[in-house]
């Protein structure tokens, strides 16, 4: 097991999350059962910067969001990141996922896995190239920014989203993990 997926250090993972009629319990791993997927979300880095957005509520929140019918959740990263973050992705690693069943008798849309399905979660790195989409169905954002670490994580425990904080700290360690046996696999 990895040093930095000790999920004790990530509290607010390490307990079923309910949203709404969604009760979810993350996961570290990257296996993927395509056919399970509903969601999909990244952990955004530009260089050792977090990019953090805001919607028009306040909330800072995770860049990522529903598949649409058809689409690939790779087409659905690219889609979300470039709606939400006005950025292109640049790279992306899948590190986990959440399980999640709902309780509800009909899906959210009726392409989506009902009632078990998975929101895939990675991080990766990505190119600012314009201002958010904001498409007319989706979230208003109003700022998107590039921040270290530790502001991140205090911008999302300030509104309420430990869940989201300790995601960005749980990527940032495996990213860094990534990177040094990169550079260990990179030497001759």
């Amino acid at each position: 097991m990895r040093k930095n997926t000790d999920m004790s250090l990530y509290p607010a993972l390490a307990k079923d999350i309910q949203w709404g009629v969604v009760r979810a319990r993350f996961a570290i791993g990257d296996e993927i059962e395509e056919s399970k997927v509903s969601n999909v979300a990244i952990l955004p880095f530009a260089g050792d910067r977090c990019i953090i957005f805001q919607v028009a509520d306040g909330s800072w929140e995770l860049p990522g969001g529903t598949l649409e019918p058809g689409e690939s959740y790779m087409e659905g990263l690219r889609r979300e990141v470039r709606e939400e973050l006005g950025a292109e992705l640049e790279s992306f690693r899948v590190f986990g996922q959440f399980r999640c069943e709902s309780s509800s008798k009909t899906p959210y849309r009726p392409h989506i896995p009902h009632p078990h399905f998975v929101r895939l979660v990675g991080y990766g790195d990505v190119r600012i190239v314009g201002e958010p989409l904001n498409p007319e169905d989706g979230e208003q954002v109003i700022a998107v920014e590039a921040v270290d670490l530790e502001e991140a994580v205090k911008r999302l425990e300030e509104t309420g989203r430990q869940d989201i904080a300790d995601l960005y700290k749980l990527a940032f360690a495996i990213r860094q993990e990534d990177r040094s046996i990169q550079l260990t696999n990179d030497e001759p």
